[in-house]
């Protein structure tokens, strides 16, 4: 004989049924705290840059110490000789490199936000209304739309980690898994992507520390040269020997670096990018139908289109907070109402044994007919104190076994099968084993019955010869 037993309901636990009355501290987290791309973000979300930035704190290095050479080294002594003009120039285009530099490294280059999977699924049946799948066979979606702008057709690619179609001239960075407008390039020496919100002040930092280099250089070999007159060559190397250091820098970087700026100013001019330039993508040699359809047909035009215009706001509200999902009140099927709890969590509550009203029946708990099981579902309980449901107002030991003991003239109603006279169920044991004594088979007019222990039907045997 079994007991019922009743466990009581923990109202301040973390159980999936809550009082309405205690609220949870609810975490409030950030977007970029949960953005899916591969980028680290600096100040709370305002700092947003690549993830590989050795390369950035290296063009930092190398900027700040030759210019700090500069300046502790060679601006003294050209401020005395020549003009008091060269630090304060010098220091103007510091401070404008380093902002431009900073502005291009810190800023979100143009990102496009994924997909949501509501939206992910709506395109999907889009693309299959479009490719007339009504079969269950599997199609895979295109991966290309047409558009036609000023005259020329632009393809959209799909992109399958954003799962959607990119607009035209943006692109998928590789490194930082995102989808950028307008992408141009990804640059390791600004930490950052290239794109349609900072491609200005990325120009604005090559052209800027184009005439930096150039300028230091020429003000460094002026120095070597005023010094060498008075002193000779050697001794001119020995005063100021950080010359040496940053006549080196700058030889070996100018070419790069106004090579850069003089390319940009090419795009820039016929307002193109430096994806669609390698690529190809509007070369006469593909046709001569083909030309782009983004260029003004001016240079000045293309020119104030990409610096003049206005900053496009970001379109990942990085900053912005991650909606909380809303509390739902679910009704289960026992009349108890959970609060702050999610579908998935209501749905398990739902499916404990005390919140079931269905009894489960198993191999041994085979009820007797004609007879109250104490396996019957027990009632809701509500919240507080446990209490006896009101089907047993009397649960004492009495009730019990008067309820559970068959009498007589029942159990001469009833056929019962002694252990050696059960037979055993295929591939079981054999009959004789001492193993297969200690099941038998209770006889209740259905198709396949279950076996009982040993210990259930000594107590059936003992009853029936009283």
């Amino acid at each position: 004989m079994k007991e019922c037993g009743y466990s009581e309901i923990n109202t301040r636990g973390t159980s999936p049924m809550e009082s309405p009355h205690i609220k949870k501290k609810a975490t409030v987290r950030r977007k970029w705290e949960v953005f899916p791309g591969r980028n680290k973000f600096y100040c709370d979300g305002r700092v947003m840059m690549a993830r590989q930035t050795g390369v950035f704190y290296l063009t930092l290095i190398l900027i700040l110490v030759t210019s700090g050479l500069f300046f502790a080294f060679d601006c003294p002594y050209l401020a005395v000789k020549i003009t008091p003009a060269i630090p304060v120039i010098g220091g103007i285009l510091v401070f404008f490199v380093m902002g431009t530099l900073l502005r291009t490294s810190f800023s979100d280059p143009g990102v496009l936000p994924r997909a949501t999977p509501d939206e992910a699924a709506d395109l999907e049946r889009q693309i299959d209304v479009a490719n007339g799948s009504t079969s269950g066979g599997y199609r895979p979606p295109p991966r290309t739309k047409e558009v036609v702008i000023n005259g020329q057709t632009v393809k959209l690619k799909y992109c399958f980690t954003c799962k959607i179609f990119r607009p035209p001239r943006a692109s998928h960075c590789s490194l930082c898994d995102n989808c950028v407008e307008r992408f141009d390039h990804h640059c390791p020496w600004v930490g950052n992507c290239v794109g349609k919100r900072n491609y200005r002040f990325f120009y604005m930092f090559i052209l800027s520390l184009s005439f930096l280099t150039v300028f230091i250089f020429a003000f460094v070999i002026t120095h070597v040269i005023l010094r060498s007159q008075q002193s000779g060559f050697l001794n001119a190397l020995k005063d100021s020997p950080a010359s040496v250091l940053e006549a080196v820098v700058c030889f070996f970087s100018v070419w790069s670096i106004v090579g850069l700026s003089g390319f940009h100013t090419y795009l820039i001019s016929s307002n193109q990018t430096t994806n669609e330039d390698i690529k190809g993508s509007w070369s006469s040699k593909r046709g001569k139908e083909n030309y782009n359809p983004y260029s003004y047909g001016n240079i000045f035009k293309n020119c104030c289109a990409a610096l003049c215009g206005p900053v496009n706001p970001s379109l990942i509200d990085r900053r912005g907070f991650v909606p909380a999902d809303m509390p739902q009140a679910v009704s289960p099927s026992n009349g108890l109402t959970m609060y702050g709890s999610t579908q998935s969590q209501s749905n398990m509550a739902a499916a404990t044994p005390l919140l079931q009203n269905e009894p489960s029946v198993t191999s041994d708990e085979l009820p007797l007919p004609g007879k109250t099981s104490i396996h019957a579902p027990c009632t809701s309980l509500a919240l507080g104190q446990p209490t006896p449901p009101s089907s047993m107002p009397n649960l004492n030991s009495e009730s019990i076994l008067t309820d559970m003991i068959p009498l007589k003239e029942d159990l001469g109603n009833h056929q019962f099968l002694t252990p050696d006279e059960a037979p055993s169920p295929p591939g079981m044991l054999p009959v004789n084993s001492p193993v297969t004594h200690s099941h038998t088979m209770h006889v209740l007019n259905l198709v396949s019955q279950d076996s009982l222990h040993e210990d259930s039907v000594r107590g059936l045997v003992k009853l029936s010869s009283v």
